[in-house]
């Protein structure tokens, strides 16, 4: 993402003009997104026209409009994004107060007003525009006869591919079928491979399963690498890494990211630091449990003590279209930021991030014990979307 302009005043009141420039950068304009603000951006609009004989036909034509933003609607795994609303500024196509969708495009600017810029969103900008911050991990979770190849970015899991094929059992005498089943599978997740993974941008390739599965795989990959020549393959032989999984599902996944031999290997990603975080929580919870909050009346009580040294929060709570619940987990993170806290904003769309949102997307590890907070969550705990 490229940040071409920003204009905010001292109310907080004021503009960006953003460039998307990958699929990625849609899911972050999803986050920086709310009902109310205005989006003006490049689009099609369908007008008809009538000639001079009276005929009347219609044509698509290129134009800009700014909308009062209604409706976002974002497709997670195609990262496309579609943001309905009324014309705010009268043009010879759209009249005003007319309803447009925008399709928002890479490489096309677009400019976002807002009333208020809160902390959150513009962190979220800083982060978006950080080049360090790209999908620096794949992981091919398999087992025998399915794989899921998954790009692990800062912002989100993105699956790439799933290869799916049948591997006949081997038979006394005879294991040819099961034999050829099995090449074809592993060819085809080495197609997946390389269309899939820049080897330019990855730093680390995970391939995990339960068995030898992966290591047969890997012998084949190498193998048929020398036989072709492949010099991608063969460069970035140094970048694949071995891990146990129970399993070939994308499930799989957070256990693999919270394997020790893969923490440090990736000690510098954000995923690796949520799942960590995540598996900190869950210890503190067993081990010391009045230093383990959940749910957000439990978790604002803690950060009035000034107890909170880490905050996990998903970033699903910050999309909650009531204002006055929005501010409420804004201020929840500005004040545990301003005591000396960490804050880590989970990915919804991360393994570590869905199991988050199972704790109503709020949690958090204390400096010290709180034992007094045993009466029951309020209903505002637990009105995220």
């Amino acid at each position: 993402m490229k940040l071409l302009h920003k204009d905010i005043e001292k109310d907080n009141a004021g503009q960006v003009t953003l460039m998307p420039e990958e699929a990625e950068d849609m899911w972050h304009t999803y986050n920086l997104l709310q009902v109310g603000d205005s989006l003006r951006a490049s689009t099609i609009r369908k007008v008809q026209t009538e000639s001079p004989t009276g005929s009347v036909g219609s044509s698509r034509v290129r134009t800009t409009l700014t909308l009062c933003v209604e409706t976002i609607d974002f497709d997670s795994q195609a990262c496309q994004l579609r943001v309905k609303g009324t014309n705010l500024e009268e043009n010879q196509y759209v009249k005003m107060g007319a309803y447009h969708t925008i399709e928002l495009e890479l490489n096309r600017k677009f400019t976002l007003a807002k009333k208020s810029w809160d902390s959150v969103v513009l962190d979220r900008i800083e982060q978006a525009c950080d080049a360090t911050q790209k999908a620096d991990v794949a992981a091919v979770v398999m087992q025998e006869g399915l794989a899921n190849l998954v790009l692990v970015t800062p912002a989100m899991t993105l699956l790439r591919a799933k290869v799916e094929v049948t591997i006949p059992r081997k038979r006394r005498g005879s294991c040819t079928q099961h034999e050829k089943a099995l090449e074809r599978f592993y060819e085809a997740v080495m197609q997946a491979i390389l269309r899939h993974i820049n080897f330019d941008v990855v730093k680390c390739i995970l391939v995990a399963s339960p068995g030898f599965v992966k290591d047969q795989f890997i012998t084949y990959l190498f193998k048929e690498a020398v036989r072709h020549d492949n010099k991608i393959l063969l460069e970035n032989r140094p970048k694949f890494m071995l891990v146990h999984s129970s399993s070939g599902h994308k499930y799989s996944l957070k256990e693999i990211l919270s394997d020790p031999t893969v923490t440090n290997r990736l000690s510098d990603t954000k995923a690796a630091g949520e799942v960590k975080a995540l598996e900190d929580f869950y210890k503190m919870l067993q081990h010391e449990p009045d230093r383990a909050f959940y749910g957000l009346a439990h978790v604002e009580k803690a950060a009035e003590a000034l107890a909170i040294d880490t905050l996990l929060i998903s970033d699903k709570l910050f999309r909650h279209q009531d204002v006055p619940t929005r501010s409420r987990y804004v201020r929840l993170v500005d004040n545990v930021r301003d005591n000396g806290g960490n804050v880590r904003i989970f990915s919804s769309l991360h393994v570590s991030g869905e199991q988050l949102t199972q704790l109503s997307g709020v949690a958090a590890i204390l400096r010290f014990p709180i034992a007094d907070l045993s009466e029951p969550e309020d209903d505002s705990s637990s009105d995220d979307d």
